[in-house]
């Protein structure tokens, strides 16, 4: 098949145009995967969890009988080991069994509001 000597240019700036609007749309223009949107929508999604429930765990802690001892306990407990500090007192569980409860971003959030940085 014969290709007519002024198509040759054509085609390879089409190839490159549209090259160039892939690159120009995916970095500058805001374009995203589809993998990469559901990794930002759980992301928010996470963090909206963590903003909503720290508040909650920080309430637990200070409406706790004896929530001036522990507050002392928690400030003189090494800063890598306050959230299982809070894991252990069972303010961070959303469920009555405290067994269940994870050291997570909840509980390390926990801790930023009651001992702030």
């Amino acid at each position: 098949m014969q290709i007519p000597t002024q198509t040759k240019p054509a085609l390879w700036g089409a190839a490159a145009g549209a090259v160039a609007v892939l690159l120009l749309g995916f970095n500058a223009g805001g374009w995203l995967t589809a993998g990469k949107a559901e990794a930002m929508a759980m992301k928010r999604a996470d963090d909206s969890v963590v903003a909503a429930l720290a508040p909650l765990c920080a309430e637990r802690f200070r409406q706790d009988g004896a929530a001036v001892a522990n507050l002392a306990a928690l400030k003189a407990t090494e800063s890598w080991s306050r959230a299982e500090y809070v894991d252990k007192g069972g303010w961070a569980a959303m469920q009555k069994d405290a067994s269940t409860v994870r050291q997570s971003a909840v509980t390390q959030a926990c801790v930023l509001l009651l001992v702030p940085a």
